[in-house]
Protein backbone atom coordinates (compact mmCIF):
# COMPACT_ATOMS: atom_id res chain seq x y z
CA UNK A 1 0.00 0.00 0.00
CA UNK A 2 1.29 3.48 -0.85
CA UNK A 3 0.05 6.57 0.98
CA UNK A 4 0.95 10.20 0.38
CA UNK A 5 1.25 12.30 3.54
CA UNK A 6 0.93 15.94 2.52
CA UNK A 7 2.56 17.54 5.57
CA UNK A 8 3.55 17.07 9.22
CA UNK A 9 -0.10 17.17 10.34
CA UNK A 10 -0.97 14.33 7.94
CA UNK A 11 1.99 12.32 9.26
CA UNK A 12 0.84 12.84 12.86
CA UNK A 13 -2.70 11.89 11.83
CA UNK A 14 -1.48 8.69 10.20
CA UNK A 15 0.42 7.84 13.39
CA UNK A 16 -2.86 8.19 15.30
CA UNK A 17 -4.63 5.95 12.76
CA UNK A 18 -1.86 3.40 13.17
CA UNK A 19 -2.41 3.36 16.94
CA UNK A 20 -6.11 2.69 16.37
CA UNK A 21 -5.20 -0.18 13.99
CA UNK A 22 -2.95 -1.94 16.50
CA UNK A 23 -4.68 -4.70 18.44
CA UNK A 24 -2.38 -5.69 21.28
CA UNK A 25 1.31 -5.77 20.56
CA UNK A 26 3.36 -6.01 17.42
CA UNK A 27 6.58 -5.07 15.73
CA UNK A 28 6.58 -2.09 13.38
CA UNK A 29 9.62 -0.96 11.41
CA UNK A 30 9.95 2.70 10.40
CA UNK A 31 12.58 3.22 7.74
CA UNK A 32 13.72 6.13 5.60
CA UNK A 33 16.48 8.69 5.44
CA UNK A 34 17.10 11.39 8.06
CA UNK A 35 14.18 13.80 8.05
CA UNK A 36 11.80 11.36 6.35
CA UNK A 37 9.23 11.63 9.17
CA UNK A 38 9.80 8.46 11.19
CA UNK A 39 9.84 10.19 14.57
CA UNK A 40 6.92 12.45 13.61
CA UNK A 41 4.86 9.38 12.77
CA UNK A 42 5.85 7.76 16.08
CA UNK A 43 4.90 10.99 17.88
CA UNK A 44 1.42 10.87 16.30
CA UNK A 45 0.98 7.29 17.45
CA UNK A 46 2.16 8.07 20.99
CA UNK A 47 -0.05 11.15 21.28
CA UNK A 48 -3.08 9.08 20.19
CA UNK A 49 -2.10 6.50 22.81
CA UNK A 50 -2.26 9.16 25.51
CA UNK A 51 1.38 10.20 25.94
CA UNK A 52 1.32 13.88 26.87
CA UNK A 53 4.96 14.61 27.68
CA UNK A 54 7.79 15.24 25.26
CA UNK A 55 8.11 12.62 22.55
CA UNK A 56 11.61 12.53 21.17
CA UNK A 57 13.58 10.05 19.18
CA UNK A 58 15.63 7.80 21.49
CA UNK A 59 18.74 8.32 19.36
CA UNK A 60 21.15 8.26 22.30
CA UNK A 61 19.31 5.94 24.68
CA UNK A 62 18.28 3.49 21.89
CA UNK A 63 14.88 2.87 23.52
CA UNK A 64 12.14 4.83 25.27
CA UNK A 65 9.57 2.90 27.31
CA UNK A 66 5.92 3.90 27.70
CA UNK A 67 3.24 2.20 29.80
CA UNK A 68 -0.06 2.80 28.03
CA UNK A 69 -3.44 1.54 29.16
CA UNK A 70 -1.81 -1.37 30.98
CA UNK A 71 0.45 -2.36 28.11
CA UNK A 72 3.97 -1.50 27.07
CA UNK A 73 5.18 0.39 24.04
CA UNK A 74 8.88 0.53 23.20
CA UNK A 75 10.21 3.12 20.76
CA UNK A 76 13.64 2.15 19.43
CA UNK A 77 15.99 4.29 17.37
CA UNK A 78 18.90 2.21 16.08
CA UNK A 79 20.66 5.02 14.19
CA UNK A 80 23.65 5.07 16.56
CA UNK A 81 23.81 1.32 17.02
CA UNK A 82 27.41 0.16 16.64
CA UNK A 83 26.39 -3.26 15.34
CA UNK A 84 23.39 -5.57 15.39
CA UNK A 85 24.98 -7.66 18.17
CA UNK A 86 24.46 -4.70 20.53
CA UNK A 87 20.76 -5.55 20.41
CA UNK A 88 21.55 -8.89 22.03
CA UNK A 89 23.54 -7.14 24.76
CA UNK A 90 20.62 -4.83 25.57
CA UNK A 91 18.19 -7.76 25.79
CA UNK A 92 16.14 -7.13 22.65
CA UNK A 93 14.43 -10.52 22.94
CA UNK A 94 12.97 -9.52 26.31
CA UNK A 95 11.34 -6.48 24.70
CA UNK A 96 9.95 -8.54 21.83
CA UNK A 97 8.75 -11.59 23.78
CA UNK A 98 5.93 -9.93 25.68
CA UNK A 99 2.86 -8.57 23.94
CA UNK A 100 4.27 -5.06 23.72
CA UNK A 101 4.10 -2.76 20.73
CA UNK A 102 7.63 -2.10 19.44
CA UNK A 103 8.34 0.74 17.00
CA UNK A 104 11.81 0.49 15.49
CA UNK A 105 13.43 3.36 13.59
CA UNK A 106 16.44 2.41 11.43
CA UNK A 107 15.62 -1.35 11.56
CA UNK A 108 18.21 -2.16 8.91
CA UNK A 109 20.89 -1.55 11.56
CA UNK A 110 19.52 -4.53 13.48
CA UNK A 111 19.44 -6.88 10.49
CA UNK A 112 20.22 -10.46 11.42
CA UNK A 113 19.03 -9.99 15.01
CA UNK A 114 15.59 -8.42 14.64
CA UNK A 115 12.79 -10.75 13.56
CA UNK A 116 10.47 -9.99 10.65
CA UNK A 117 8.24 -7.02 11.42
CA UNK A 118 4.47 -7.23 11.36
CA UNK A 119 4.43 -3.95 9.43
CA UNK A 120 7.22 -2.14 7.64
CA UNK A 121 6.64 1.53 6.84
CA UNK A 122 9.14 3.16 4.51
CA UNK A 123 8.96 6.96 4.29
CA UNK A 124 10.49 9.15 1.59
CA UNK A 125 10.38 12.94 1.59
CA UNK A 126 8.97 14.48 -1.56
CA UNK A 127 8.75 18.11 -2.69
CA UNK A 128 5.65 18.62 -0.57
CA UNK A 129 5.11 15.95 2.04
CA UNK A 130 6.09 12.30 2.21
CA UNK A 131 5.47 9.13 0.27
CA UNK A 132 4.97 6.12 2.52
CA UNK A 133 4.99 2.51 1.41
CA UNK A 134 3.57 -0.07 3.83
CA UNK A 135 4.30 -3.80 3.75
CA UNK A 136 2.60 -6.38 5.97
CA UNK A 137 4.73 -9.47 6.57
CA UNK A 138 2.68 -11.39 9.13
CA UNK A 139 -0.97 -12.21 9.76
CA UNK A 140 -0.98 -9.65 12.57
CA UNK A 141 0.46 -7.09 10.16
CA UNK A 142 -2.11 -7.91 7.50
CA UNK A 143 -4.89 -7.40 10.05
CA UNK A 144 -3.39 -4.01 11.03
CA UNK A 145 -3.13 -3.01 7.38
CA UNK A 146 -6.76 -3.98 6.77
CA UNK A 147 -7.86 -1.82 9.72
CA UNK A 148 -5.79 1.09 8.39
CA UNK A 149 -7.33 0.74 4.94
CA UNK A 150 -10.91 0.59 6.33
Amino acid sequence: MIIFLSDEAATLEFGAALWRAVDGGGLIFLSGDLGAGKTTLARGLLRAAGVSGAVKSPTYTLVEEYRLEGRMLYHFDLYRLGGAEELEWMGIRDYLENDALCLVEWPERGAGVLPEADLHLHLEPQAEGRRMEIFAATERGKAMLARIAA
